[in-house]
């Protein structure tokens, strides 16, 4: 059993969730995952981690799908999940590169953010975090940000109500125009990501970027995370989550992140509807 060690609420829409899983919390490395259960016959959800110290793992989670608000609305402290497998995925390389970027405007990319500038700054790096976020109420507390890793920190929302107005692909024009990176992580919207690739293509800027989003059933078996890279088929789950998003085809994964929104919307509401009834009163 993996019991629920902490939970809090980051905003309107994300929460962490601290569990014990001494197996991932010993072997994990930055850019890998994992895959939870919630209960036996519950579906499996791929997701990334914060931070795993002393036998635990830390995770953001955002209120999505079904599972996603069902572990928010029924799952305490010292409540278990059914289940928490990994550490899945291939990691990425920590190493000296000089000034390292981690740029997130999305749930997993901030659990990223902060997890890869850590051992990134304990390697010896200048480090550099830029979250973006949509207007002040998302902006997570303090203690959640990554400005504890990084040497810089940024903020920006799209309204201007904390920190830059904007996203963080402006302050990487600027960062880029000060010649102050070497290379970029980034996770969050596949959208944003897409761009980013874009924008640094023409300046030969190593940039690595997650592609866990379209990711199903997290082990390879499903096939629904298959991308196009590089003229080959790679497998997000195994081969990644964290490519050169300069080698991947964001069409095809564009494509790919809206297979499943039907029934994934369809299962929101079916679980909505049920826990309404239950309670007498309306739950988000």
């Amino acid at each position: 059993m993996y019991t629920i060690t902490d939970k809090k609420v980051l905003s309107p829409i994300d929460y962490f969730v601290e569990v014990e899983a001494s197996h991932v919390a010993r072997a994990w490395k930055p850019g890998q995952f994992v895959v939870l259960m919630a209960h036996e016959k519950g579906e499996r959800i791929p997701m990334s981690v914060y931070r795993a110290d002393d036998g635990k793992i830390g995770m953001f989670i955002r209120k999505l799908g079904k599972t996603s608000l069902q572990i928010f609305n029924e799952f305490n402290v010292g409540d278990s999940l059914w289940s928490v497998a990994g550490p899945l995925g291939t990691p990425i390389e920590v190493k000296k590169y000089g000034t390292v970027v981690f740029a997130s405007d999305a749930v997993c990319g901030h659990a990223e953010n902060y997890a890869t500038l850590r051992q990134m700054k304990e390697a010896g790096n200048h480090t550099i975090s830029i979250q973006s976020f949509k207007d002040e109420e998302d902006v997570y507390p303090e203690q959640f940000l990554a400005k504890s890793v990084a040497d810089e920190h940024y903020i920006t929302t799209s309204d201007g109500s904390v920190g830059i107005k904007g996203n963080y692909l402006d302050v990487i024009r600027d960062l880029i125009e000060q010649d102050k990176v070497d290379i970029i992580f980034a996770g969050g919207v596949l959208g944003t990501l897409a761009k980013l690739a874009e924008l640094t293509r023409p300046y030969g800027i190593p940039t690595m970027t997650t592609v866990r989003q379209i990711m199903v059933d997290g082990t390879g078996m499903c096939g629904s995370c298959r991308i196009l890279y590089d003229g080959q088929i790679k497998f997000a789950c195994r081969d990644g989550p964290m490519f050169d998003a300069h080698k991947v085809d964001w069409e095809d994964v564009l494509k790919r992140e809206t297979r499943f929104l039907e029934q994934e919307k369809l299962a929101k509401e079916m679980y909505l509807k049920k826990i309404n009834e239950s309670h007498g009163k309306e739950v988000v």
